[in-house]
């Protein structure tokens, strides 16, 4: 039994959910402890570039483990989206 297009489309969405996620909350939380550093790029720039690292972190897990949900997966997600956010941040800089 094949899936459809709407259930292939709601299960891609629910895989991708948390990098698509972390960055709306890594994002002003760096905000207030960072401030607006000169230089660091617009918001949704930043989620753009968090988001496909989250992505890419939850294929890795996926093909490393065979499954999706592990909980080491999600904790190189939370690992990655903050590194990411440094960087962005330009927190070397501090």
């Amino acid at each position: 039994m094949s899936m459809d297009f709407t259930a292939a489309t709601l299960h891609l969405l629910n895989f991708l959910a948390p990098a698509l996620c972390l960055p709306l909350l890594l994002w002003p939380m760096a905000r207030l402890a960072f401030g607006r550093p000169a230089g660091a790029p617009r918001w949704w720039v930043q989620w753009g570039v968090q988001a496909a690292v989250g992505a890419a972190v939850l294929l890795a897990g996926l093909w490393v483990f065979g499954r999706d949900g592990k909980m080491l997966t999600y904790a190189a997600l939370v690992l990655a989206g903050a590194s990411c956010q440094w960087l962005l941040q330009r927190g070397w800089r501090r």
